[in-house]
């Protein structure tokens, strides 16, 4: 790892291989005690996957490390969103409204697993232990879609979104499968810019619309190095103006869907 720090899924890792061997087991020998695989238990050790709830609730109880595991995976969960990320992932969680523009790729909060952790390692700019922190900050902020008072979301992608390989095959499909789930719910709504609409607003970049309980507005903007979050009126806006110009772009709800479901079979 030479002089870079190392993660706290690196270190929850390194522990787990530490007590492991203190016991005398083998990874095959501790995947045995806990009812998963060794190569799970081999990716964990090295950081270079997020361990479930359950499987350090085993660990523990395999390894009678007294809740040591479940106590390093709460601060893994607490250390997975980057500093600039944190927060917007506040707003959020409050917000009653989010209103979603994307012109490369699925909103983050509609991702699949997969989806997701295709999209962190594109450009091999992150390490496998922070592409898994990462991946587990994303997949924890989904949360809010299934809540008991979860906020309204309507996000708006460009077509070329829709057409752009991230992964496999097998992982669009999953995609746009789980589109299709989530938008028959009443609160999930996703529109698609089509390709003939040429030129658009939203072609300056990405943006992020989010209304608070008390009726105000805070806006995030993603740049290559990070995450700008607003509620300067003019700002907000702006971008107000720049979201209805997209929406008047749009294709309505009903055929968004269809065309999803039918470049759905593209992928297969």
């Amino acid at each position: 790892m030479g002089d870079e720090r190392m993660s706290t899924l690196e270190f929850l890792g390194a522990e787990l291989r530490r007590a492991r061997r203190a016991k005398g087991l083998s990874q095959e020998e501790l995947a045995q005690r806990i009812s998963y695989s060794s190569s799970l238990v081999g990716m964990v050790e090295i950081g270079h996957r997020t361990p479930s709830q359950d499987f350090v609730a085993r660990v523990d109880a395999a390894l009678e490390a007294g809740g040591l595991f479940e106590r390093l995976l709460t601060l893994v969960r607490a250390d997975a969103a980057p500093p600039w990320l944190r927060e917007w992932i506040s707003v959020e969680r409050e917000a009653t409204l989010i209103r979603w523009f994307e012109p490369s790729l699925i909103p983050g909060l509609l991702q699949t697993e997969a989806y997701a952790r295709a999209v962190l390692r594109g450009g091999r700019m992150l390490r496998e232990s922070e592409v898994e922190q990462r991946l587990t900050s994303r997949l924890e902020r989904q949360a809010i879609l299934a809540r008991e008072s979860p906020p309204e979301v309507v996000a708006v992608v460009d077509e070329a979104v829709l057409r752009r390989a991230v992964g496999e095959p097998a992982v669009m499909v999953e995609q746009f499968e789980h589109l299709l789930r989530l938008t028959e719910q009443p609160h999930v709504t996703l529109l698609v810019v089509p390709a003939d609409a040429g030129m658009h607003a939203g072609l300056a970049g990405p943006f992020i619309l989010a209304q608070t309980p008390d009726g105000g507005e805070v806006a995030h903007m993603d740049s290559a190095l990070k995450a700008d979050v607003t509620d300067r009126p003019d700002d907000i806006a702006s971008l107000r103006r720049r979201w209805e110009s997209l929406r008047a772009e749009t294709l309505p709800r009903r055929a968004s869907r269809e065309l999803i479901r039918g470049l759905t079979k593209s992928w297969t």
